[in-house]
């Protein structure tokens, strides 16, 4: 019997990496090698003693009732003090951070605190298609910010309309980028500072790749530029940085009004992240941050045999300095769905399509950093075999 779907649903586009699943298992059913560098999923496991105080923890009775749903004291203390080590950012535990159950679930649910119908949000474009689901679902308006080369993948903030300016609720931001791998520095956030107090616009800022730099390079929180905390919300999580994707374990941080909007919509819809593994995140924010210093080289091996080989093969690649992502422009002449189905079907290598992220990524493709050095030498040898 067929029930329609609500309006909010048929809105949606298309969920990329659904169909990247899907695509990747019709090639692997016909005996393919398949070398997966589409979903940004690290591959390395969890480090042993995020895993020992999460046994630990699940051990303890009084864990196993409802958490809060804004997290629980003692991991919001240590988010406090890991902010403050690593960014210099003085915040409060009680009113200025706010557990979430990964940053996609905080970032998803945080139209639903500031957008009524009809209102308009600020949307990267190409971006991580949650920014624009998730205002989709508030019922909100997207009006696209497009990154490009030319502005180093970054917003031109001047090209947004007054009208529109006046209009929106809410910009959202993500740096180090995903897709691109860009990133901004302070001169940029205190533009954007500035124009969102000029229009009275709230920054959503997620910074889930803030602890993947290269080369010595420490990517910079926005709330650090002056008057951030006014206007400024931003989305910290332990999936990247600590191999912890599955745990699902996040917190937003920044000003408390508008963290007390997430907060109360939280309230109402989901029960908070379990206590065991905010024992576990305490473990991973106190630590001596080796296990980052030892992924960040891990990537930047990666990123110099995967970038120096498709440059080898005669493609175009951004230069990288954060995120586990190479944003490689196509060959002459071709779209970004086309080669990536010629990358899948005659190489077995799956990525991830740009244009998927948005019109803007049109001439783009995204490899992930997430196989191991003998992988991606294989999948650079593969693409060679293409003779592009």
């Amino acid at each position: 019997m067929p029930f329609e779907k609500a309006a909010r649903l048929t809105a949606l586009p298309p969920y990329l990496f659904k169909e990247i699943d899907r695509l990747k298992a019709e090639v692997a059913a016909k005996g393919v090698d398949v070398i997966n560098l589409g979903v940004g999923d690290p591959d390395q496991p969890t480090p042993s003693f995020i895993i020992k105080a999460l046994q630990e923890a699940a051990e303890k009775p009084e864990h196993h009732q409802y958490p809060s749903y804004s997290g629980m004291g003692s991991f919001r203390k240590s988010a406090a003090a890991w902010c403050k080590k690593r960014f210099g950012l003085t915040l409060d535990p009680a009113t200025e951070i706010v557990t979430l159950i990964g940053s996609k679930e905080g970032i998803a649910h945080f139209p639903l605190a500031f957008l009524n119908q009809g209102d308009m949000a600020l949307i990267p474009t190409p971006a991580y298609p949650v920014y624009h689901s998730g205002t989709l679902f508030a019922g909100g308006r997207s009006h696209f910010m497009p990154l490009v080369k030319e502005n180093g993948f970054l917003p031109d903030l001047n090209a947004i309309p007054a009208d529109v300016a006046r209009e929106a609720k809410i910009m959202f931001l993500n740096y180090p980028n995903n897709p691109t791998g860009a990133t901004a520095d302070a001169a940029f956030f205190e533009k954007v500072v500035a124009f969102a107090k000029q229009y009275n616009i709230i920054v959503a800022h997620d910074a889930a790749y803030s602890e993947m730099g290269f080369d010595g390079y420490r990517p910079i929180s926005f709330l650090e530029s002056k008057g951030a905390k006014d206007i400024g919300i931003e989305f910290h999580s332990l999936s990247k940085s600590f191999n912890m994707t599955g745990w699902r374990l996040g917190f937003a941080i920044g000003n408390a009004e508008i963290l007390d909007g997430l907060g109360q919509v939280k309230a109402n819809i989901d029960s908070g992240a379990f206590n065991a593994v905010q024992e576990a995140g305490i473990a991973a924010l106190e630590s001596d941050q080796s296990s980052i210093t030892a992924m960040q080289k891990l990537y930047e091996e990666r990123r110099d045999v995967l970038t120096e080989g498709l440059r080898e093969a005669g493609l175009d690649v951004e230069p990288l300095k954060a995120t586990f992502y190479v944003w490689c422009h196509t060959p002459k002449g071709m779209k970004s769905a086309e080669f990536t189905s010629l990358l899948l079907e005659k190489a077995g290598i799956v990525t991830t399509p740009g244009n998927g992220f948005g019109a803007p990524g049109e001439g783009y493709v995204r490899f992930a950093l997430t196989v191991d050095k003998p992988r991606l030498q294989e999948a650079v040898a593969r693409i060679k075999k293409l003779g592009i």
